[in-house]
């Protein structure tokens, strides 16, 4: 069995340097389980020396000349070879422990997909509160989130991929039609728990709090018209890092 890692990744040259040594440290937990490892990042027409770091790390490298997450996350899908693709964010850090829990997981045949839970770097006032709710909606709509969704390669190949009309929640519109596809296969969606992703807490630094409610406030009075409009995304690219 093999899974292939796929990292999306625009002008990331301050945080992917720990994803990529967190995840070549927790590949161990899946390889003692006989799962074997492709790492593949896709450069999402970066500027900075994100690809020269993702080569030097031992990653495969592919091009993505379109500005946009779907797009880089099929684009990195399409040079995939694992029977299983795990899309993980460039800010985020998987254990050891994680990559474990995960390696039971794939060898299961009626899991499709899933995802884990989240834990930011940093806590602040109300995130815990935040993180909580995502949690409890994540399992009961069966959404993943894109820092970790983990889906069979002929499943992802069967619902299409991510969809490149939005610019940002690609992941939780992918995941309602992977939910659907699990029903229609007699398959289900695994959501971990055990051991928490760290991500980073960036956004909430270079955009502070008001501007992710306003955000959320924006979506749901326009529903999905506000995520398919880039100047709308400003939280994933309006270029802070």
């Amino acid at each position: 069995m093999q899974l292939s890692i796929i990292i999306p990744a625009w002008n990331e040259e301050k945080l992917l340097p720990a994803t990529l040594a967190a995840v070549q440290a927790a590949i161990p937990g899946l390889t003692k389980s006989r799962i074997a490892c492709e790492l593949i990042v896709c450069d999402n027409n970066s500027t900075d020396r994100t690809a020269d770091i993702a080569r030097a790390a031992g990653a495969e490298v592919v091009f993505e000349p379109v500005n946009q997450i779907s797009r880089a996350r099929n684009t990195g899908a399409l040079k995939a070879s694992g029977d299983w693709l795990l899309f993980i964010d460039a800010d985020s850090t998987p254990s050891p422990e994680l990559f474990s829990e995960l390696a039971g997981v794939l060898r299961d045949d009626s899991v499709l997909y899933g995802g884990c839970a989240l834990q930011m770097e940093e806590i602040k006032p109300g995130v815990r509160a935040v993180l909580k709710f995502w949690h409890w909606i994540a399992r009961r709509r069966q959404w993943a989130a894109g820092s970790f969704l983990f889906v069979r390669r002929e499943s992802f190949a069967a619902s299409g991929g991510f969809s490149t009309e939005l610019y940002a929640s690609e992941e939780i519109e992918f995941s309602t039609r992977l939910g659907k596809l699990a029903k229609e296969t007699g398959r289900r969606f695994v959501f971990l728990t055990a051991h928490p992703l760290v991500t980073s807490a960036r956004k909430l630094r270079t955009h502070g709090t008001w501007y992710h409610v306003r955000f959320v406030l924006r979506t749901l009075l326009t529903g999905t018209r506000n995520l398919r409009r880039r100047e709308a995304c400003g939280l994933w690219y309006d270029g802070k890092r």
